[in-house]
């Protein structure tokens, strides 16, 4: 089936099967003699016919197959045949090897220039099929990975790095290299974390290699680099891009810096930390092209969002959102703040560091080194009164007293704490010090919340729960055959044959009734945490993981880990704050 030797004036078909009129034709013609665009792509912009309209009408013509790549099972070794470089010249990705030739998908497959040229590239005979133009671009996104194309810059520079003895410093600092090794791997990484929706960049010196991973959906992807003498040179250019001193190797620093991928503009937010075999580097990315996400917009289920909101609407009082770090913390709390951001309303957050920047809202980073601590900045904040304040985390206690005394005397206070669920931040804002009878005073609702991954949809499955998972919902539930649209991902290339693609949250509210408040005020905790657990509409973490699994967003497993890390911290003696957070992270954006 030699297609491209079929002449076809796509133009002149379209008219005569009545799918485009003569004078669309026409008009669209002389736009691309002016422009030189493609005919089709002129004629789906104006709205003359749909893509999918075009592409059934060629694949009729032609005699080839219409391939949705969202259902096609992409093989890396094969794909990898046609490099990355023709693939977006000539919009193609190799589908197939069907033995005396190979399937190529295209989303122009009547240009015959790109086929004979793709003949040639391949060395064998293809056949084509028709694809969307934009799940072609963005199966070559994620399919062409950038290992290599990192592995070949790192060999570049470390080839540099082994050509004499010059200072390292100076070759990292040097303000003319755009065309650097080191400033084109770094541009690389980037890339490549933006196109993977990671969150966290880590470059960590080992004694013989470069270890660089990247965190996505939460979970760490690995990549090693043996040219270990290139991580100095990566370390110093960080250090630069966000004015750290580049001669102190000794002690962890902190900083910030922007980067341009593509259309995006992204915060990076920089920690360094010294090791056995150099520094180790952790970048967070934030990407302000996303913005701060709608309140509804989170996953809330609707019952426990109007209680929330109901929450943050009064005028006065404390919420605190808890849970360890990486759970989405600070996402929400934003949330609630695009929500109150009224002119009527003086907002004033005290964080360490800002996260994003909204407008109306007076912002303050704090700076322990020159004694702008939490405690200073909120004592000053006021006394200029302020309607509404966001704490960005409470680590001590003079933090503490400070804010609850300010949800008391008509200010609505949001914060964040540590702890592993609701009823546990009580106890643990007691056991910093907070007198029990502000407690009772303050406090109006505690949300506790974690993320858990969202199964890919492109290749979910319905999952028959068995064995331990089985066994875990029949006492979650109380029922011998569990009900549920339970399903798992079995892995594609959509979500890099993990099964699971993005996230989403999992919450559990705690609202503060009046019997519980006046059990509190006499200092009685374990009748509060009774009629907590006993309120309505109160629903505790796991079994808000569970209701995700029985919907089919998430996976058995990933609601039994929810479950489990409660079991786990409910078993620990130590106290729960345990894990702070660390300088290399903030809480992560949802």
């Amino acid at each position: 089936m030699n297609i491209a030797r079929k002449k076809l004036r796509l133009g002149d078909l379209l008219v005569e099967n009545r799918i485009i009129q003569q004078a669309q034709l026409d008009a669209a013609l002389e736009e691309q003699r002016k422009l030189g665009r493609k005919l089709g792509r002129i004629l789906i912009d104006k709205g003359h016919l749909t893509e999918d309209a075009l592409l059934t009408f060629l694949s009729r013509q032609l005699g080839v197959p219409f391939v949705e790549l969202g259902d096609f099972e992409f093989e890396s070794a094969l794909i990898n045949t046609l490099p990355e470089i023709y693939a977006r010249r000539f919009r193609a990705i190799v589908l197939q090897d069907k033995g005396s030739s190979l399937l190529l998908g295209m989303s122009d497959p009547t240009n015959l220039f790109a086929y004979d040229e793709l003949t040639r590239i391949l060395g064998q005979p293809i056949d084509i099929a028709v694809v969307r133009e934009q799940e072609l671009l963005d199966v070559i996104e994620r399919v062409y990975k950038q290992n290599d194309r990192i592995s070949g810059i790192a060999e570049q520079l470390s080839d540099e790095l082994r050509e004499g003895d010059f200072d390292v410093t100076q070759f990292a600092a040097d303000a003319d290299m755009s065309e650097a090794p080191v400033v084109k791997l770094l541009h690389t990484l980037f890339q490549s974390a933006v196109q993977s929706r990671a969150s966290d960049i880590h470059i960590e010196p080992d004694e013989n290699l470069l270890r660089i991973r990247q965190r996505v959906d939460g979970v760490l992807l690995e990549q090693t680099l043996n040219e270990k003498r290139i991580a100095p040179a990566l370390v110093q250019r960080l250090k630069i891009l966000a004015e750290l001193d580049i001669a102190e190797k000794r002690l962890p620093q902190d900083g910030r810096f922007s980067v341009t991928v593509g259309d995006r503009q992204i915060d990076v937010r920089i920690s360094t930390m010294p090791l056995q075999h150099g520094e180790s580097v952790v970048m967070r990315l934030l990407d302000h092209r996303e913005g701060v996400k709608n309140l509804d917009s989170l996953g809330m289920p609707p019952a426990l969002l109007r209680r929330f909101t109901t929450a943050i609407r009064r005028p006065h009082g404390m919420v605190v959102v808890t849970g360890p770090t990486g759970s989405g913390k600070t996402s929400t709390l934003y949330s609630a703040l695009k929500l109150l951001n009224e002119a009527r309303s003086k907002i004033v957050t005290v964080e360490d560091p800002v996260e994003y920047r909204l407008p109306r809202v007076n912002q303050i980073q704090v700076n322990a080194q020159i004694g702008l601590t939490f405690a200073r900045v909120l004592r000053t904040t006021l006394r200029q009164d302020p309607d509404i304040i966001l704490v960005g985390e409470m680590r001590d206690q003079e933090t503490v007293e400070i804010g609850l005394r300010a949800a008391i005397t008509g200010h609505l206070v949001l914060t964040t704490l540590h702890t592993n669920d609701a009823i546990g931040t009580i106890s643990r804002l007691l056991d910093m010090g907070a007198p029990h009878y502000l407690l009772a005073s303050a406090l109006h609702a505690v949300v506790a919340q974690r993320l858990v991954r969202k199964i890919c949809r492109n290749c979910a499955q319905p999952e028959q729960p068995t064995g331990a998972a089985l066994g875990w919902l029949r006492m979650k539930t109380g029922q011998q055959e569990p009900t549920g649209l339970w399903q798992r991902g079995t892995g594609c290339h959509q979500c890099s044959n993990t099964g699971y693609r993005g996230r989403i949250g999992v919450y559990e509210l705690l609202s503060v009734s009046p019997t519980m408040s006046t059990a509190l005020a006499g200092g009685d905790f374990e009748t509060f945490a009774s009629l907590a657990r006993s309120a309505s509409g109160y629903r505790p973490l796991d079994m808000a993981a569970l209701d995700r699994a029985a919907e089919g967003l998430t996976s058995l497993e990933e609601a039994m880990r929810v479950a489990a890390e409660g079991i786990l911290a409910g078993s620990e003696e130590d106290e729960p704050d345990a894990a702070t957070d660390p300088a290399v992270t903030a809480a992560e954006a949802s």
